[in-house]
C-alpha cells in the first residue's frame, strides 16, 4: 500500500463557475485558473499521482498548454486513476477537505462523492469529503480563495 497527499488553492473571482469535485456549486464567485480550477479535483489528482510516484498535476497537465484551458478537471482525476491501473494499483480510499469561509458545502457532499465515485470507479463509501473554515484568517479567511487537501491510499490490484 502507498499513501499520497495533495493540496491546491485558487483565487475566487467574479464571472467563473464554482466547481468542486466535478459539481457546479451555485455561488456569486468562481475559481480562477487555466482549467475549470476545481481545487478538490486537483488535490485528489496530485494525491493519486504522488502515491504512485508519478509526479504531480503540473507535469501531467501543464497550465501553459492551451488544450487544458477551461478543461473539466474530472478528466485529470480519471487520467490519474487510469495511470494507477496501468501500473497495477487501485484506489482504496480518499479523504479530503475543502477549506473556505463560504459557501456552506455540506448539502453538496453527496453529489460530490457520487461524481468522484463515478470518475474514480470506486464506491462512494470509499470517499470522504469534508469542509473547514480558516477561522477568518488569511486569503481563505477573508473569502478571497478556496483550498482543498486530499490524502489517498492505493494498493496493488
Amino acid at each position: 500500500m502507498r499513501i499520497g497527499n495533495g493540496y491546491d488553492i485558487h483565487k475566487l473571482v467574479v464571472g467563473r463557475p464554482l466547481i468542486l469535485g466535478g459539481v457546479n456549486i451555485p455561488f456569486e464567485f468562481g475559481l480562477e485558473g487555466h482549467s475549470d480550477a476545481d481545487v478538490l479535483a486537483h488535490a485528489i489528482t496530485d494525491a493519486l499521482l504522488g502515491a504512485a510516484g508519478l509526479g504531480d498535476i503540473g507535469m501531467w497537465f501543464p497550465p501553459h498548454e492551451p488544450r487544458w484551458e477551461n478543461a473539466d478537471s474530472m478528466k485529470f482525476v480519471r487520467t490519474a486513476v487510469q495511470a494507477l491501473a496501468d501500473r497495477s494499483y487501485r484506489v482504496i480510499n480518499v479523504d479530503s477537505v475543502i477549506i473556505c469561509e463560504r459557501p456552506k458545502l455540506a448539502k453538496y457532499f453527496p453529489q460530490i462523492r457520487a461524481r468522484l465515485s463515478e470518475v474514480m470507479r470506486i464506491s462512494d463509501d470509499q470517499i470522504s469529503v469534508k469542509a473547514a473554515t480558516n477561522e477568518g484568517l488569511g486569503h481563505i479567511g477573508r473569502g478571497e480563495a478556496i483550498a482543498a487537501q486530499a490524502v489517498v491510499l492505493i494498493g496493488q490490484s
